[in-house]
């Protein structure tokens, strides 16, 4: 059950536990009112089973209420019922009464008749006795001949109320309370269980990711909302642990490329000055040798050159300048005069260069010497991976709307393990001990020209067969 809807529930619960414990105080509330008043606690059905039988005798003997005979059966009755009785006509005249001695007296009527009991209490506010009224109207007559007023003891009519309800009211009080408290404690606990605890481990989890300290795995064991935080806390730690190892490797592959740069310039450099001070010592004694000495030199200042070149796109592509500013032009004409440049390093090295009779002449768009330097790491990647008596060979085709150049050896191919990682920065393929030249470089030339090669809108790729050589090609789209 998700924390939503569990805690739906207990609030659910507890507003309908507050409204019956609200209903409850209200119960005890109006019952206390209404016992204060008095209003309720005076029965008028007590007073009408006491005088019943006296009224009864009155109306039936109205018209010989001045005999003895009567009267005295009368009063009998009224004492039998514990009342004291005062009949009086319209005109205010006692006719009958418990007193003898009060009849033929007039009474005022108007202050003496009260048909309520509540009034017949205020009238007699703080006295034991109430003087109550009632009309007598025999059925004979069908009207009113006059007013029974009784005098009964107040403690007759007095209902003492029953406490019961007070007592049901705060037994369900007592209740609810011990039913809101339980869960109240249980809401505390689950919440403490369920919230504040996996925040705190949550916030401990943080600080060891702080500290770089990425292989706890985070877990929590109910499908709810914090389960579903600490699902994806758990996925940026994994993230956050993949992009550290991916940093701490680019930061040593940074190193290497550094190390390994800086090694092959200085490498190419100390041959160059190595010439140079030769030819100023006149080692040099024919132009003959001078010449092959200026070969030399040529060679490792254009593999400085190259180092150079790669480091400089290498940091353009880091910083995402590297700069492709394409342009059309007819692709036969550029591309012949790139291919032929590159012969002469391909002969020089004993392989055998071989370049299309007839380069597709289409219109294409794209930077003349981004797409040269792609050609020149193809090539020099080619060559380390063959040795004399290899073949080289450049390919062009057109394929749909795309131009197509192949650039195929006949070397000792990639190893299957290499070639997940061929396009990856930094990445230098493992030597076999034939080919010692595979490891030469930065490992920057393939990501570069990949990255050139999409700048164009084209792709690159690859086959290639351990043993049997490689083909990488490139497609450019015509315009």
């Amino acid at each position: 059950m998700s924390l939503f809807n569990g805690s739906k529930r207990w609030l659910t619960t507890t507003l309908i536990l507050l409204m019956l414990l609200l209903g409850s105080s209200l119960t005890l509330a109006v019952d206390r009112l209404v016992n204060d008043t008095g209003e309720s606690n005076l029965s008028i059905n007590q007073v009408r089973l006491r005088v019943n039988p006296v009224m009864l005798a009155i109306e039936r003997n109205y018209h010989q209420l001045n005999t003895p005979e009567i009267q005295e059966s009368v009063r009998s009755m009224a004492r039998e019922q514990g009342l004291r009785l005062s009949f009086a006509g319209l005109d205010g005249k006692i006719m009958l009464s418990s007193n003898p001695s009060s009849e033929g007296q007039h009474i005022q009527l108007a202050s003496a008749l009260h048909y309520d009991l509540n009034h017949a209490a205020y009238a007699k506010d703080g006295e034991d006795l109430l003087d109550i009224a009632f009309p007598v109207i025999p059925a004979a007559e069908g009207k009113q001949i006059g007013n029974a007023i009784f005098t009964i003891p107040k403690a007759m009519v007095t209902v003492q109320p029953s406490s019961m309800l007070p007592l049901l009211a705060v037994g369900i009080s007592l209740i609810i309370a011990l039913i809101l408290g339980t869960l109240l404690i249980s809401m505390h606990r689950n919440l403490h269980k369920r919230l504040l605890s996996p925040v705190n481990m949550l916030q401990h989890h943080a600080e060891s990711i702080l500290k770089g300290q990425y292989d706890q795995h985070i877990q929590y064991q109910h499908a709810d909302e914090i389960g579903e935080l600490y699902a994806m806390f758990d996925l940026m730690r994994t993230e956050i642990k993949f992009l550290s190892e991916q940093r701490t490797q680019q930061e040593q592959a940074q190193k290497e490329l550094i190390t390994n740069i800086s090694h092959d310039i200085k490498t190419p450099i100390t041959t160059i000055k190595a010439y140079i001070e030769a030819i100023i010592e006149g080692i040099c004694t024919d132009e003959k040798t001078l010449m092959e000495y200026m070969r030399i030199m040529q060679t490792h200042t254009d593999k400085t050159a190259q180092l150079v070149e790669d480091l400089l796109i290498h940091a353009l592509q880091e910083l995402g300048q590297i700069s492709v500013e394409p342009r059309e032009v007819y692709s036969g004409p550029v591309f012949e005069a790139m291919l032929e440049s590159f012969g002469h390093a391909v002969k020089i090295k004993g392989l055998t260069y071989e370049t299309p009779d007839s380069v597709p002449n289409v219109l294409v768009r794209m930077d003349t010497t981004r797409i040269e330097q792609v050609l020149s790491n193809l090539i020099s990647n080619a060559l380390k991976n063959t040795r004399p008596g290899d073949v080289i060979r450049v390919l062009t085709e057109l394929d749909a709307d795309q131009f197509i150049v192949k650039i195929a050896d006949t070397g000792q191919g990639i190893q299957p393990q290499d070639m997940p990682f061929v396009f990856e920065r930094y990445f230098r393929g493992q030597a076999s001990p034939v080919y010692s030249r595979v490891q030469d470089g930065a490992g920057l030339g393939l990501s570069i020209c990949k990255n050139i090669v999409e700048a164009h809108g084209g792709r690159i790729s690859f086959s290639s067969k351990e043993g049997q050589g490689t083909i990488f090609q490139f497609s450019l789209p015509i315009c």
